[in-house]
Order: C-alpha cells, then structure tokens, then sequence
C-alpha cells in the first residue's frame, strides 16, 4: 500500500517536472522571436523625439504635462496597434471600428482639455491635440477609403497643429525657453520623426497579417500600455467630445463604407453638419446687401468695431463649381475646404473666433469682414486679400504672390520659406506683423512690424513718402 503511494508521488512529481521544463522552453522560445524592425524603429522614435518632448512638458508642469502625457499614451497605444496589424487579417469596417477605438479614445482625452473656459495654455492644448490626428494614418486602407496617403496625412495633420504652434514661439521665444523647447520638440516628433517612420515602413499603409487571426467586433481592448517615462498615471480627464472615428456615416455624407469610417479624420464632427439649406434668396448674387452701392451702414462698417448679422445662415459650400462660400461661422476650429483647384476661389466673410485650413492650390482667397479668425493654406495663384478685418491670423505654407491688407487692424501673417518673395500691400490698416523662419530650421521664427505710419515730403516738385520709424528712437 505505501509503495504504491511513493510509486504515485513519482509519477505526479515526474509530470510536473515535465510541464515546468516545457513552459521554460516556450518561454525562451518567445524570448528568442525576432523583434518588428518596424516596432523597433517606432520604439526608436518614442525614445528619441517623445522623449524629449516628454523632458520640456516635466518642467513646464500643470496642464502642459497633462496634455503631453496623454501624447505618449496615444504613441503607447498606437505601438500596441502597429503589433496587432502583424497578428491580425485585414478586418472589415466594423473590426476595424473596434480596432481603432484605443486610439479614438486617447484623442479624444486630448480634445476634452481644449474644451470649456480658455487657460492659459490653450495654444499647448490645441497644438497637442490637433498633432494626433497624424496618427489616423494607420487606418489608411486604400485609395477609396477617402484619406491621404499615409505620408501626406501626417503632414497634412500636423498643418493643422503648426498654426498653434507657431503662437508658443511667438508667445514664448523671449520668455521661457522650456515652452520653446517644448514646441519645437513637439514639430520635430512629427516632422520629420513619424513623417520618416511612416515613409520608410508604411507608405502605402498598414500590411495585415494574411495568415493572422481575424478582429471581431469587441475583441481589441480599449486600454493603452503603459506611457514612456512616466511615474505617476495621468490624471483622469473628462469624457471625450466626439469621436475621430464612428460607426454611423454622417446624415450628408456622399459615399458609403469605408468612407463613412474615415469621414472628417482632422475634425470631430462634418463642417457642414446642421447647416440649414440656402435658398435663392440667400445667394451673394441676389442680396440686396451686395450691391454696387456703398450704403451709410457699409461706412460704418469700415470705420468702427465689427458687427456680424444675427440672421445670417452659416454656409461652407462650393457655390457653381467656382467660389467656395464660408460665411458666419463662429466659434468653428475645425472648418476644412479640400478638393478644390486653380479655377476656384475662397471667400470668407462675416466669421468669428474660428480656424479655416485650405488643402489644395486654389486662384485667390479673400477674407472680408472676420475677427479673430485664422486662415490655413497651401497655394494661391494670384492674390490672398484681407479687408476690413480685426484680429486676424493668415498662414502660407506654400507661395503666394500677393497678400494685401485694406481698413483692418492686428493682422499677424506667417510665411513659410516659399513664400517670402510675396507683395505685401497694406492700405487704412494698424498692428500688422510679419512672422518669417529663422536662418536654419532650428532658429525661432523672426517678427517683422510694417509701418503704418508715414512722412510726406515736397521735394524737387513732388512728394516724396518714407515709413515712420517704429524703433522707438
């Protein structure tokens, strides 16, 4: 009896002995699996760029660090996605839903921080949060699916980001260096670091795993990985304001599926959603307004603070194949007018408090009437013109041969290298500012004021005109 026992001890221990020798060997098994040269590279770059990043937000502290935690919880989630591609097939568009909810999730954090009463650092803010759209790249899935290419994506994103961005410098290049450091790390992760990565790894987009498994609707967890170079977890912030990806396709959405995933990537809800119909009566053309005829309110206008009609319908729409129309939009960050060509024209009158981006090289634009607006764009064939303005904010990013500024006052314009060579016309306007690039690419932007007032002089039988010096002297 008792030797039967001992026989059964050895035996049990035997099998035990055999299951810890097989785990160990799965183990170094594991150990011994080449790592993704891709995720290398990726984690490469989260050590290098976020990492620096991640040191400026430490010294800057308080909503500044909130915000730059929550862009090394997007780039931890989007590592965990770039491994999931590899293990997975090429889900359809409910999978790939479920699949890009982590990162929908953390966006969405980030966008919460931008919402309610302004602080102080409201241009961190919305420089972090517009930034991680740039990783939407990820869901690129071919030439219908209604994105860029991965590559033009993430430039194109981070356009959207650079206006703020371009603030902190001005803001900050003679009073804190952190901040500084802080935006210019920020730029650099996306260009060139993720811009490269993605170039070098996946421009044509993500390659699924054929033999992998398939993604099920609910079977990727919405929790990120831990940040890098984090001690504490961040703080828990509010619920997000509106998904970058959704299952339902928007009410005026012209194409169905994948289309419908990918539907205003750069925004969180369509810039035209709930916009009322325009009606006849309602076109420039047939606007009683509009004539040639300068009424003695149009005066007024032209000499006191702006006014914007209580009536008027918002409107952002291409009007006879022509003229882009964006009118009375207030308080609308997020407008985009894409698809457009040579033969077209923007026109952007009686906006507030809002950001228009201009994708594409279209004739001229012209902005009438707008405070506190910012405009965003590439190209313009012929002329970018500002009238009758206050507080507003116009960044070229490609050539423009002319910019004119008539009757508005605090007009800040940014031109990129391309640009420099543009004629600058003021006319009854104060407080225009030039920002133009530094020598190399990591000196800070250069201010430059234009005279607004000026010396006549009758001299040999006419007048001659010089600018007033604003040194002080």
């Amino acid at each position: 009896m008792e030797k039967a026992l001992v026989e059964r001890l050895e035996v049990a221990v035997a099998r035990l002995e055999a299951l810890s020798a097989g785990s160990q060997l799965s183990i170094e098994a594991d150990e011994q699996q080449p790592v993704d040269p891709a995720v290398k590279a990726f984690d490469e770059l989260r050590e290098r760029s976020l990492g620096r990043l991640s040191a400026a937000g430490e010294k800057i502290g308080g909503k500044v660090l909130e915000a730059t935690k929550i862009l090394e919880e997007a780039f931890s989630v989007q590592r965990d996605l770039l491994v999931k591609v590899k293990q997975s097939k090429k889900p359809d568009t409910p999978g790939l839903i479920e699949f890009l909810k982590p990162l929908n999730e953390v966006i969405g954090k980030a966008n919460a921080l931008t919402e309610g009463r302004r602080s102080e650092v409201f241009n961190h803010l919305k420089s972090a949060a517009d930034s991680l759209t740039a990783l939407a790249w990820i869901a690129y899935s071919g030439k219908d699916c209604g994105m860029s290419l991965p590559i033009a994506h993430v430039e194109e994103s981070w356009q959207m980001a650079e206006f703020y961005n371009n603030k902190i410098l001005v803001e900050y290049r003679n009073k804190d260096a952190n901040h500084v450091e802080w935006a210019k790390s920020l730029k650099e992760l996306y260009l060139p670091s993720l811009r490269d990565f993605v170039k070098s790894f996946y421009p044509l987009g993500p390659e699924w795993g054929a033999a992998g498994k398939a993604l099920a609707s609910g079977s990727i967890s919405a929790s990120a990985a831990k940040p890098i170079q984090t001690n504490d977890p961040p703080p828990p912030p509010p619920p997000p304001s509106g998904p970058l990806f959704s299952s339902e396709a928007a009410p005026s959405q012209p194409k169905g599926g994948m289309s419908a995933v990918f539907q205003e990537i750069s925004s969180t809800k369509s810039v035209t959603a709930g916009l009322r119909k325009v009606t006849d009566d309602m076109k420039s053309k047939n606007r009683s307004d509009r004539g040639g005829v300068v009424t003695s309110s149009e005066k007024e206008l032209r000499t006191s603070p702006l006014s914007f009609s209580k009536t008027g319908p918002p409107r952002l729409e291409l009007q006879m194949g022509r003229k882009w129309a964006v009118e009375n939009q207030i308080g609308k960050r997020n407008l985009v007018v894409d698809d457009c060509d040579t033969k077209q024209s923007v026109y952007v009158y009686g906006c507030r408090d809002s950001v228009l981006h201009v994708k594409g090289k279209v004739n001229n634009i012209t902005v009438d009437k707008c405070t506190k607006m910012g405009i965003v764009f590439t190209d313009v064939v012929a002329a970018c013109e500002v009238v009758n303005c206050s507080g507003v904010e116009v960044q070229c990013q490609g050539s423009a041969p002319t910019i004119s500024v008539d009757n508005s006052a605090g007009c800040q314009l940014y031109l990129g290298k391309e640009a420099l060579g543009a004629s600058i016309t003021t006319a009854k306007s104060s407080e225009v500012n030039v920002m133009v690039p530094g020598a190399s690419s990591e000196d800070d932007w250069v201010e430059h004021s234009l005279p607004q007032q000026f010396v006549h002089a009758f001299k040999d039988g006419q007048f001659t005109t010089s600018p007033v010096s604003h040194s002080g002297g």
